[in-house]
């Protein structure tokens, strides 16, 4: 399985969680049950206060995995995939270069 830090950045009056009706899809759309059918593990999330910016530590099989993932966020602003690695993994490796 591959690491990703996903971000997903959108304007004030697009803030999904401002409208309930969103706000219960989201809710859904991040429960386990959703993520483990894209074949993805949300390791760990976060919202930035006030800047409307959503951050998620996810594990799976492949970026496209977590693009298709992201795509009800895409429509409300931004999402950002990079791919990542532990800390362990980095100093196992010898530094933050990706090797391969």
């Amino acid at each position: 399985m591959s690491l990703f830090v996903v971000q997903h950045r959108h304007e004030a009056n697009r803030c999904p969680a401002g409208d309930p009706k969103m706000a219960q899809m989201l809710l859904k759309h991040l429960s386990p049950q959703s993520t483990k059918s894209y074949g993805l593990t949300i390791r760990a999330d976060a919202v930035v206060n006030n800047a409307h910016t959503f951050v998620m530590i996810v594990e799976g099989p492949d970026r496209e995995s977590v693009n298709r993932f992201m795509q009800p966020f895409a429509q409300a602003g931004t999402v950002e995939i990079l791919p990542a690695s532990t800390c362990e993994a980095v100093v196992t490796r010898g530094g933050c270069a990706a090797g391969g």
